[in-house]
């Protein structure tokens, strides 16, 4: 006999949006995992579906009945359940029928709290089949849109008005009610291809049911189709396809079987910057670019539709939009092209970064001095800092011009190629569109020290900034991108390996706000923002290392980014066993260092004590001088060689000792590697 079956529930809607699509589909198997939990009833797999016109989950081997419940449950005080008298209250008669027990079958127990009652609730397990329907229809109105809206004369609540359900535990219906909506077998195929109503026989059918019926229902299957589609029709229009994981999730939830139409456009307007055309195509149209053999941007597109219907008849449509948008773009280029690049600049004046912290040529300004600053800190060489200083002196004169006005994506792109059309030397139009990289969590930093410096001087100025007038993150609410901004600022420092000292960097963008009412001194604001910088740099570095094997390194060198990750790769190195053994000995050292006496120690009198003394003393300059150098991996391997010695004093050395004259001398002992050994890393947190 089968004590399992498959369950499906499917909601068909009018067309939601994409990210209503994508966010449904990421929400369906907690909510349904939840709502099963509660059931206590044991399942397999729960896979989520979804497309533009329907939402739908597949749980694999769902239990057909219910786990029978046997608990324990704690009722109240037994002074509240029973009277002076012995005798039961209302509140133990209460909660005996809610056992659905006797109050004579209700137990004593003795609890932290005193004496309560106690007795065991017992159910019988129900059928899936009853207890199914209403989980399901929880789980619909639990689905999060970003919008619901009501429709008809109902008071349901969706992402759009939902046309009809299914909802199948094997080849059992389940009678599902959502509103006025009642479930069943049926559901319907692609809306032009097979729009025809597809009877379901059994929840196993689904995906398959539908694909027949013109419907990839399965988004990871749909975007598989959507990339073969792709790649074959830029081979058959002699193109190779400009890869964008970008455009592929953007139209994965706009269409239910993907069809590609290949479009294109005057040749005319290949004098257009190469980023301009593609964004005009990617970002209002959500259309691919192609390339030649030569890697040549040719004058074609394709455009991911939801129908293979009338093919030429899209394509027209789609070529007309496509030369409508190029023209515009054309029009902006040939006027923005009118005027240097750098004459621009004045205009800033008229953009208000935030209205306490001055305009963006404010803003500008702070930079260019800024990056000079911040250039002599890192020991970069004068033509880097020259060609940051030229770059950030245009990095935002592309923001008033009418090409970014329409194409904000375009902000340093646009700015490059107008600087290369003026005669700008390639480095320094690099700069104005390199500084604003890494944009998001996986886009690369600068390729050039010039554009990482100009990048680093902006985020700078604008935490410093926002810090200064209170406007630092809380919760999720960061306007300003200041989480964005840190992050990206400390990637750049690892990958351009800058041995930036923050709070030197602080209060040289604190400085810059001299003629600005900030409401933290520098002083203050360093107090701030070191933490703020900690925090992300312990986020950046723990998804690679050990939690304590960062804490380590933090608890030194959080204001030296770059020499903390140094720090800690190489306590990396050492196994983890020796770790965890440094982190323990070195502990107990720290921990009764706490009361030492001033004072340096003597070699003492014990054999224990006296290799202890030998062997820190005949290190502790070697290790100073490692640490100096950087080489850290070497010192931390010396440090390791005294863990052993130091683990065998206290095995055989009394620091306590009743003589004061031999405690004291001890305890400066345990000082003394404390305060060498914490120079270098906290290592009493290793191993917690």
């Amino acid at each position: 006999m089968t004590h399992t079956l498959d369950l499906l529930f499917e909601i068909g809607c009018e067309e939601l949006p994409a990210s209503f699509v994508e966010g449904a589909v990421h929400a369906l198997p907690a909510l349904v995992d939840k709502q099963l939990a509660e059931l206590r009833l044991g399942h397999g797999d729960t896979h989520a579906f979804g497309t533009p016109r329907r939402l739908a989950v597949q749980v694999q081997a769902v239990e057909l009945e219910q786990a029978d419940l046997e608990e324990e449950v704690t009722g109240p005080p037994v002074k509240v359940a029973f009277d002076k008298n012995g005798q039961p209250t209302r509140a133990a008669e209460a909660f005996a029928k809610k056992l659905g027990c006797l109050v004579g079958d209700l137990e004593r127990v003795q609890t932290p709290k005193g004496e309560y009652v106690k007795g065991m609730r017992r159910e019988q397990g129900q059928p899936a089949a009853a207890l199914l329907p209403p989980a399901l229809a929880a789980i619909a109105t639990a689905i999060p849109f970003r919008k619901s809206m009501r429709w008809g004369s109902g008071t349901l609540s969706f992402g759009r008005p939902v046309r009809w359900l299914v909802a199948l535990l094997g080849s059992e219906e389940l009678p599902v009610a959502l509103g006025d909506l009642r479930s069943g077998r049926c559901t319907y195929g692609h809306r032009f291809l097979h729009p025809q109503a597809v009877e379901l026989a059994s929840a196993g059918d689904y995906v398959e049911a539908l694909r027949e019926a013109r419907v990839v229902v399965d988004p990871a299957q749909r975007a598989q189709l959507m990339a073969e589609r792709l790649r074959q029709a830029a081979a058959e229009a002699g193109g190779e396809l400009i890869e964008d994981d970008f455009l592929v999730s953007e139209n994965l939830s706009l269409v239910e079987e993907p069809q590609v139409i290949v479009g294109s456009f005057d040749d005319e307007f290949l004098a257009l910057p190469e980023e301009v055309i593609l964004e005009v195509a990617r970002g209002h149209q959500r259309y691919f670019g192609l390339r030649g053999k030569a890697g040549e941007l040719l004058p074609k597109y394709l455009a991911v539709v939801n129908t293979a219907r009338n093919p030429e008849q899209i394509k027209l449509g789609n070529d007309r939009v496509m030369r409508a948008r190029l023209a515009d773009a054309r029009f902006f280029h040939t006027e923005d092209l009118k005027r240097q690049l750098v004459d621009r600049r004045p205009e800033l004046d008229g953009i208000v970064f935030q209205k306490r912290l001055g305009s963006v040529l404010h803003k500008a300004q702070r930079i260019e001095r800024l990056v000079a600053e911040l250039g002599g800190q890192l020991g970069l060489d004068q033509g880097t800092i020259d060609v940051a200083t030229k770059g950030a002196h245009l990095c935002k004169c592309d923001l008033v011009t009418w090409m970014v006005g329409e194409f904000p994506e375009l902000q340093g792109e646009v700015g490059r190629a107008y600087g290369l059309a003026q005669g700008v030397a390639s480095e320094v139009a690099d700069t104005i569109r390199d500084h604003y990289k890494p944009r998001g969590a996986h886009d690369d930093t600068p390729a050039s020290a010039a554009a990482a410096l100009v990048g680093l001087a902006d985020r700078l100025d604008t935490l410093v900034g926002c810090f200064g007038i209170g406007l630092s993150p809380t919760g999720a609410a960061d306007p300003y991108g200041l989480r964005r901004a840190c992050i990206g600022a400390l990637r750049t420092v690892f990958d351009r390996r800058f041995d930036l000292h923050l709070a030197d960097a602080l209060a040289a963008a604190h400085a810059g706000y001299g003629g600005t009412d900030l409401d933290l001194a520098s002083d203050d604001l360093r107090g701030k923002l070191v933490p703020y910088f900690r925090d992300r740099l312990r986020g950046l570095l723990t998804d690679k290392l050990p939690t304590d094997v960062v804490e380590a390194a933090l608890g030194v060198a959080a204001s030296r980014p770059l020499d903390a990750r140094a720090r800690a790769e190489a306590i990396m190195m050492l196994d983890s066993d020796t770790r965890t053994k440094v982190g323990e000995v070195f502990k107990r050292a720290t921990n009764i260092a706490k009361t030492a006496p001033e004072g340096d120690p003597e070699p003492g009198v014990e054999s224990g004590e006296i290799a202890l003394y030998d062997a820190f003393f005949g290190m502790k300059a070697e290790l100073a001088s490692l640490s100096e150098a950087g080489d850290y991996a070497a010192a931390f391997v010396k440090l390791a060689t005294l863990a052993p010695i130091l683990a065998l004093y206290f095995e055989e050395v009394l620091v306590m000792a009743e003589e004061p004259q031999l405690r004291d001398n001890r305890l400066r002992m345990m000082r003394a590697i404390s305060e060498t050994c914490s120079s270098l890393a906290r290592l009493d947190v290793l191993g917690g």
